[in-house]
């Protein structure tokens, strides 16, 4: 069965990545027009937790973005927890958008879930080239830390 651009297996379950990632597609649903959407997305980024100061450095800056982003990754109980900030308000908005996906999430859910949704929200196509190179960036980046977590499990 097919849903919003998702395939669904009804006889294993979508694990956590899948499901945030169908609710969001869903919710996206909603709106008529890319206008309202980037509002959207805007508003999300402005609900940002704050970000630590102190951790605003360049060994926490994601590199190929435009806009300065810094991310951090830790282990809690067993799950990935991201924090993220941006000094550009579409940007912080995909950052919230990608930790709606990917906080608290098992590291092996990241890994074997593919970012379907960006296509199926069409993102690709309403980005600017160097929004989508820096939405690439921070994807690779929750990959990374995924994939490291889950060697070190």
């Amino acid at each position: 069965m097919a849903r919003a651009g998702v395939v669904v297996n009804e006889i294993f379950p979508m694990n956590e990545v899948e499901k945030a990632q169908q609710d969001l597609i869903e919710e996206f649903q909603f709106f008529d027009d890319w206008m309202d959407r980037y509002q959207y997305i805007i508003d999300l980024g402005r609900r940002l937790p704050e970000f630590p100061e102190a951790e605003k450095t360049d060994a926490n800056k994601i590199r190929g973005c435009q806009s300065q982003v810094w991310f951090l990754a830790e282990m809690r109980a067993g799950r990935l927890h991201f924090q993220a900030t941006s000094d550009a308000a579409i940007v912080s908005g995909l950052i919230a958008v990608l930790l709606r996906i990917y906080s608290d999430r098992k590291p092996q859910d990241i890994l074997d879930t593919s970012a379907d949704f960006i296509h199926a929200l069409q993102l690709e196509q309403h980005l600017s080239p160097t929004r989508s190179n820096g939405l690439a960036s921070m994807l690779q980046a929750i990959q990374r830390f995924a994939g490291e977590a889950a060697a070190a499990a």
